[in-house]
């Protein structure tokens, strides 16, 4: 899987700061260096436009600060402050800024602030993405009743004659349906049929061999065609 980058543009009026703290950022391999900007007014276009995640951010520039840009902002970026003055520090901090770098800035706390960053921006995504998955469910019609079960809650699904299982942390529920219908229902959801009889929640699997998966401590076989494809849904997991 390749590795985490955060799209970035550095912003500051000054030239040559704006040019040494650009060089840094694209010599970064945790960056997607996208663009620098002299003042606050094109940047905030190119924030909103381009889903930036990053901003390396000057606080003193002419008619608009660095500040005024962020008070601007709906949903603000990651925000790194870059100033000569130390009077801005906890300003900065009221701005929710992950870090304050203070000119001449050196390369080695720019490669600790931009790791700051990083796990904020991980943090950030993993909760929207948890937040989304826990929030995702399907209605499945068991004993006369639809019962809603949350796709995360599903440990795997278990062809049972002119059945299927639909097995859960609560417990199980036989449907009248196809293995064929809920692979394809739930293909986007990081589910996968690995053998005739069983679709595993990938989210759930702990490992796998050459002929079987396990999902917690249960082990299901594994059709010999669908090894590598199951290894590669597992790695872009």
């Amino acid at each position: 899987m390749s590795s985490l980058k955060l799209k970035t543009i550095v912003i500051d009026d000054s030239t040559i700061q704006r040019l040494t703290i650009s060089k840094m950022a694209k010599n970064n391999p945790h960056i997607d260096f996208y663009a620098d900007y002299n003042n606050a007014v094109k940047a905030k276009e190119s924030i909103v436009k381009n889903q930036i995640d990053l901003v390396f951010l000057d606080v003193e520039m002419p008619l608009f600060s660095g500040f005024d840009m962020l008070d601007s902002l709906e949903k603000p970026p990651i925000v790194i402050f870059i100033t000569g003055k130390q009077k801005y520090a906890l300003q900065a901090f009221e701005y929710k800024a992950i870090d304050f770098l203070q000119k001449p800035i050196q390369k080695n706390r720019f490669d600790k602030a931009v790791e700051k960053a990083l796990e904020m921006h991980k943090l950030k995504h993993n909760y929207a993405q948890t937040a989304q998955e826990e929030s995702k469910y399907i209605f499945v019609k068991s004993n006369f009743k639809n019962h809603k079960v949350y796709l995360n809650s599903i440990k795997y699904i278990e062809a049972f004659g002119d059945y299927v299982k639909v097995r859960t942390d609560n417990g199980s529920y036989t449907v009248l349906s196809t293995m064929k219908n809920y692979e394809k229902e739930l293909a986007k959801d990081n589910f996968f049929r690995i053998h005739k009889s069983f679709i595993v929640n990938l989210n759930r699997v702990k490992n796998f061999s050459s002929k079987s998966v396990w999902v917690g401590e249960q082990e299901f076989p594994l059709s010999r065609n669908k090894k590598d494809k199951l290894k590669d849904l597992l790695e872009n997991l």
